[in-house]
């Protein structure tokens, strides 16, 4: 296990019905943290210290999901009103765009504007993208503070996050061309590939978000 320096904060992994909230949920608590739930409560999200979004399947589902058990004005008090940080995780990441064209246009959070477009790689390339990719990370990135350059992590997506300011986007990783791996603005944090399934280097990941919540 990864030992801990930091003091634990509280979390909160949103439940709104997505497949990966248990993997992304024992991850976390392979780190040691106890002050863990899964919940789509109003008052265990604000009373959090953290969030994580997790997210698999198609972006219009997630979005009717969240929309659904009223998360997204939830998510939006928590991470805009009280500034919350929060971490999204493939679709997770996906949704804070503005919108998606996954089987139509379907709207987003509109967190960091962006839009989600179908994964076009060089002839060679398959779609999906499966499989473990080196992601090249901003030397500022707190998300990657335990994690050297070219770390590798897993990735299963169709759908790619194009920024449009790239100042928000914080990791890349080659596909036969650069795809965002992860996103950062303030306390909105994002990541295409899936730290639940990245073994040790996801384990770091998780870490160094949760450090640096613990640390604010």
């Amino acid at each position: 296990m990864i030992q801990m320096s930091q003091a634990q904060p509280s979390i909160v992994i949103v439940d709104y019905g997505v497949g990966n909230t248990y993997s992304v949920s024992n991850a976390v608590q392979a780190l040691g943290y106890k002050r863990l739930k899964i919940s789509a409560d109003e008052k265990e999200i604000m009373s959090a210290d953290a969030l994580v979004l997790p997210g698999v399947g198609a972006f219009a589902t997630c979005a009717a999901n969240l929309r659904e058990r009223y998360l997204d004005v939830i998510l939006q008090e928590a991470v805009h009103g009280k500034d919350k940080p929060i971490l999204g995780i493939c679709v997770g990441m996906q949704l804070m765009a503005t919108q998606s064209e996954e089987n139509g246009i379907h709207l987003g959070l509109d967190w960091i504007p962006g839009q989600v477009v179908r994964l076009a790689p060089p002839d060679g390339k398959d779609v999906p993208h499966v499989g473990w990719n080196d992601v090249e990370s901003s030397s500022s990135s707190q998300l990657f503070a335990r994690t050297p350059d070219w770390t590798n992590f897993y990735f299963d997506h169709s759908y790619e996050y194009v920024c449009d300011a790239k100042s928000d986007i914080v990791a890349y990783c080659d596909y036969g061309k650069p795809i965002v791996a992860a996103i950062s603005r303030r306390n909105i944090f994002g990541v295409q590939f899936h730290p639940e399934k990245s073994q040790m280097a996801g384990l770091k990941m998780f870490r160094s978000f949760f450090n640096m919540v613990a640390s604010c």
